[in-house]
C-alpha cells in the first residue's frame, strides 16, 4: 500500500527523525499535547495512511432525515525540519485486522524514513485532585532510553501495568524492528478521566519540547488549564457538599471510590512513615472528612 504524498516537496529529506504518534485516549491528553506541538511547530502535512477498506463503520450518520456512512477515520503524517520530526495523528483507535494493518503500515513507513526514536503519550488516572500537579510516568523499550527519561527529564518510572491502545502497542511493534520507543503518561484525576485535561497535556508538551530541544509558547494551553480547572473545582465542590451534608457515621460510605482508595493508601503508608501522616491529614481536610477518620488517624501516633 503506497503512501499518498501531500507535500509539494516530493523528496523530503529527514535525517534520523524523531517520531511522535498519538490517537484518542482518556481525556484526549496525549492527542491534545502532540497536536498542540504540531500546530506550534507549524509542521507540514506529508502523507496519509489510508486503511479505509479494512474499517467497518459501527454507526450510520443522520442529518435532516438523510442517512449516510461516516467518513473513515484518518491517520495523517506531518513533518518538520530542524529538528527533524515526524508526527502521526490518528483520529480513532482500531481493533482486529484494521489495527494490525495500520501498525504494519506505520512500521514500514518509519523504517523507510530511518526514524531514530518513537514517542507516544497517554493519560494515567490516579485517585488525586485537580489541585495537585500532573506527574509524568514513563515506560521505554530500551534501558538507555528509559534511563535518559528518568535521569535527564525527571520522568517517574512506571513500575508495572498496561498501556492500552495504539499509544502503547506501537512501542511493541517498534521494538520488534529495533527502534527505541517510549510512552509518557501524565496523571489525571480518576473521577475526571473522561474530561479534557489540558494540565496533563501541558506537562507532556513541556517534556516533549525538552526532548526535541524546541521552545513552545504555552499561553494558549495555560488559558485552557484555567478554564478546565474551574469546572473541576465545581465538580469537587459538589462532591464535598455531599460529604458535608451526610451524617458523620455514614460519611465514609459517601466518599467517591477514587478518593477513598487514595486515603486508604495514605493510611497504609503513614503506618510505616509518620511523615506521610501530614499528607494524609491534608487530604482528609481537603474533603472535610477528618472527623470520619479521626480515631484511625490518632491511632497512628499511639504506641503499640
Amino acid at each position: 500500500m503506497k503512501l499518498k504524498l501531500y507535500s509539494s516537496d516530493k523528496n523530503v529529506e529527514l535525517h534520523r527523525p524523531i517520531m511522535l504518534a498519538t490517537w484518542p485516549g482518556m481525556g484526549n491528553v496525549a492527542f491534545q499535547a502532540i497536536d498542540y506541538l504540531r500546530r506550534k511547530l507549524k509542521a507540514k502535512q506529508l502523507s496519509e495512511i489510508n486503511i479505509s477498506k479494512f474499517v467497518t463503520p459501527e454507526t450510520i450518520q443522520v442529518k435532516n432525515g438523510l442517512a449516510k456512512l461516516p467518513h473513515s477515520p484518518k491517520n495523517i503524517i506531518y513533518y518538520k525540519k530542524y529538528p527533524d520530526l515526524i508526527i502521526l495523528e490518528g483520529e480513532a483507535q482500531f481493533h482486529g485486522k484494521a489495527g494490525t494493518i495500520l501498525m504494519e503500515q506505520i512500521i514500514s513507513f518509519v523504517k523507510e524514513l530511518g526514524v531514530s526514536k518513537i514517542f507516544t503519550g497517554a493519560a494515567f488516572p490516579l485517585p488525586t485532585s485537580y489541585e495537585e500537579p500532573s506527574i509524568l510516568y514513563g515506560a521505554a523499550t530500551t534501558n538507555s532510553l528509559r534511563n535518559l527519561l528518568f535521569d535527564k527529564y525527571q520522568v517517574e518510572m512506571m513500575e508495572h501495568g498496561e498501556i492500552a491502545g495504539f499509544n502503547g502497542l506501537l512501542l511493541g511493534y517498534a521494538k520488534e524492528i529495533g527502534i527505541p520507543s517510549a510512552c509518557l503518561l501524565a496523571t489525571i484525576p480518576l473521577y475526571a478521566m473522561n474530561l479534557p485535561n489540558p494540565k496533563a497535556a501541558r506537562e507532556l508538551v513541556k517534556t516533549f519540547s525538552q526532548i526535541l530541544k524546541v521552545k513552545i509558547p504555552m499561553a494558549e494551553l495555560n488559558l485552557q488549564v484555567e478554564q478546565v480547572e474551574k469546572e473541576m473545582m465545581e465538580i469537587e465542590d459538589r462532591m464535598k457538599e455531599e460529604l458535608i451534608t451526610s451524617p458523620k457515621g455514614n460519611v465514609s460510605g459517601k466518599i467517591p471510590l477514587p478518593i477513598k482508595q487514595k486515603i486508604e493508601r495514605l493510611f497504609r503508608e503513614a503506618k510505616h512513615n509518620k511523615h506521610k501522616a501530614y499528607k494524609l491529614k491534608e487530604e482528609l481536610d481537603r474533603w472535610n472528612i477528618f472527623e470520619a477518620y479521626e480515631d484511625r488517624f490518632l491511632d497512628l501516633f499511639k504506641r503499640h
